[in-house]
């Protein structure tokens, strides 16, 4: 798909944000489905369960937003990272935080730029879509202040920092090899969380 994305003309006038989401909806459609199936906010423990997931993915992509690079190119990218705000939300539930013997995905070695921007594109795009999750929570009685503190949106609006990340994504001199890249870690970022679905929810 990636190759064939990337040699049609017609997909190529597109925004790789664009892109991005052409070449991950199949991927995408598929955790969807598997996390609503697991109904992480029928009560809290299931929410409870959703949180663990929530934290394993963002502990394993934690690193990129304290790379230099990716800070440079990215706006605010400390201000997106949401690996605290999972912390504090288990913390405020009593739930402890997951053990922390397994590896992160991106840690202490160097990072392949294109595969960091495909798994932020993921993390970003799940910020987006939290509005709906945040109103979820709130029927379990949760919110910014308590419990649901990673699923709030961004001051300046979840659609405006969308936009904002996409922007600079969209801006990036990548070649036709780093794009595909990009794509692949997006897909490496999605196929992840399904398997934290799996684990967490069984």
């Amino acid at each position: 798909m990636t190759t064939t994305i990337l040699n049609n003309p017609a997909a190529a006038e597109l925004s790789r944000a664009k892109r991005l989401k052409a070449a991950t909806s199949p991927v995408h459609a598929t955790l969807d489905h598997r996390i609503m199936a697991a109904e992480p906010f029928r009560d809290r423990d299931r929410y409870g369960r959703f949180l663990h997931m929530q934290y394993r993915f963002h502990r394993d992509i934690d690193a990129l937003y304290q790379h230099p690079v990716l800070d440079a190119l990215l706006p605010d990218l400390a201000g997106r990272r949401r690996l605290q705000a999972i912390a504090r939300d288990l913390d405020h539930l009593a739930i402890p935080i997951p053990d922390h013997n397994e590896a992160p995905a991106f840690g202490s070695a160097p990072i392949d730029l294109p595969t960091a921007f495909g798994w932020l594109y993921v993390a970003e795009g799940s910020n987006l879509g939290a509005a709906f999750l945040y109103k979820a929570a709130a029927a379990l009685g949760l919110d910014a202040s308590h419990g649901a503190r990673h699923l709030a949106g961004h001051p300046d609006g979840r659609a405006q920092h969308w936009r904002e990340f996409t922007a600079a994504l969209d801006t990036l001199d990548l070649s036709e090899e780093e794009d595909a890249r990009v794509i692949a870690g997006a897909r490496a970022a999605f196929s992840r969380v399904h398997e934290l679905a799996g684990a967490t929810f069984g």
